[in-house]
């Protein structure tokens, strides 16, 4: 068979079965990845050392970095200790501990990863709302909506971010400035909205709330000693991704430089730690950009860079329509593919766009020049599949792996999420998030550019 069908089957093949939820998606990226190699799309080289074609090891390294500070810091209590506080600082109002929840998980989010934060922040949620005896669920959705906004904001803070962040050369305070304050703007607007919706709903009797104030949250603290040391080395590792870029650092040298002072200062068994990196998750990315080195090898991407190029019309001096598109093209999408599967795909389609506008394809899509990849024309881009990826991750339960995951905790408390209720909220949600994107980017790189 030719090598673009081989491909172009291979990829769409796994792609469909990633969907389906019938086989676990890791195993699915890593058989792709192998028919890759073994019928010879790929060779071994381009696959491990190619920086056009291979794994992105700056966003599988950032990403075991993080996960090894994380696990460290989950052994103290103290995410635990934050909620436990929210809630009686909400007074044990339900409505009130919504609230704060939210704010927490975004926040959190931001800084740590959504993942993260919604597998220590659910099973507390989950023990509050028994205290209350009142219905998890709308406490759950909640919470994971507000950890992909709150994801948004910054590089470390959704998976696909930290891709689009490698290939496009961005830096911390990049995603700092660009899209911290559209999230701002967009968590307003989605505090306001849970208010109406659940505002009047939640009322439950004095005795319950006493029973949440009750609760002692400085029980949750298990290691203070650990904890001030972690939190030290996640200041200084958040730090890092500040002036990453000032520094001449990647994000993944300052991920692993944090993960391994820890390390040092705290004394963790490393066959304990490494239990805690969610290693199907990093097979996973590596399985899946072999799977999309292949079909940008046979010129699948190229060929959907021209049908964007064709239906938008980017030029050297505007590309509003193709980052009107490409905002609501990937919110849609990534709410019916996994986020970071759809970014694995579209980081090679713009780099190859950004070629032919600005180059007329004579250069080389991967090894574009930073004058290109950071053109004041092509940037709404990039931030548009950005805001669109991240954001559209909320249109449904398989939208965003911080989804999947705390829909299979409130199936294994007894407290199942449909496919169907999870839309209910969530498709709603991202459509109004879409449109304050949309006039933020009209306004901010077209109105006042």
């Amino acid at each position: 068979m030719d090598p673009f069908w081989t491909g172009t089957l291979i990829f769409l093949i796994s792609y469909a079965v990633i969907v389906s939820e019938k086989v676990h998606k890791t195993k699915v990226a890593l058989i792709g990845a192998s028919a890759m190699l073994l019928l010879k799309i790929l060779d071994q080289k381009e696959a491990f050392h190619s920086e056009e074609l291979g794994i992105d090891y700056n966003v599988i390294f950032l990403l075991i970095g993080m996960m090894i500070i994380i696990g460290i810091m989950k052994k103290t209590g103290v995410f635990q200790y934050v909620a436990v506080k929210s809630a009686k600082v909400a007074k044990g109002d339900p409505f009130r501990i919504m609230v704060i929840f939210s704010i927490v998980t975004a926040i959190a989010s931001a800084f740590l990863d959504n993942v993260t934060t919604v597998l220590l922040l659910a099973p507390v949620t989950l023990l509050i709302a028994d205290e209350l005896d009142i219905d998890p669920i709308p406490f759950l959705i909640t919470e994971v909506l507000a950890s992909n906004i709150g994801g948004t904001a910054t590089l470390i803070g959704d998976p696909p971010n930290i891709m689009i962040a490698s290939k496009a050369k961005l830096t911390f305070m990049d995603f700092i400035v660009h899209l911290t304050p559209v999230i701002v703007i967009i968590m307003a607007v989605y505090l306001y909205t849970i208010k109406l919706i659940f505002g009047k709903k939640m009322r439950v009797k004095e005795e319950l709330k006493r029973r949440v104030m009750e609760m002692n949250e400085n029980e949750m603290i298990k290691d203070p000693v650990l904890l001030k040391k972690s939190l030290v080395i996640l200041a200084l590792t958040i730090l890092g991704f500040v002036i990453h870029g000032y520094l001449h650092f990647e994000p993944a040298t300052i991920a692993l430089s944090g993960a391994a002072l820890l390390f040092l200062i705290s004394g963790e068994d490393p066959h304990e730690t490494f239990l805690e990196v969610e290693w199907p998750t990093i097979f996973f990315f590596m399985g899946l950009f072999i799977i999309v080195g292949g079909v940008v090898k046979v010129g699948l991407i190229e060929k959907m860079s021209q049908m964007m190029i064709d239906l938008t019309g980017p030029t050297e001096t505007s590309m509003f329509a193709t980052s009107m598109v490409m905002l609501w093209f990937s919110a849609i999408a990534s709410a019916i593919v996994d986020n970071i599967p759809f970014v694995a795909t579209m980081n090679p389609l713009v780099l190859d766009m950004a070629n032919t506008v600005f180059h007329a394809g004579g250069s080389t899509s991967h090894a574009l020049p930073p004058e290109t990849l950071h053109n004041a024309v092509l940037m709404p881009v990039w931030w548009a599949l950005a805001l669109g990826a991240c954001l559209g991750g909320n249109g449904s339960a398989i939208g965003a792996s911080a989804n999947v995951i705390v829909v299979g905790m409130a199936e294994r408390a007894g407290k199942p999420i449909s496919f169907l209720k999870f839309m209910a909220y969530g498709f709603p949600i991202m459509l109004e998030t879409l449109v304050v994107s949309m006039i933020y980017i009209w306004v901010r790189y077209y109105l006042l550019a």
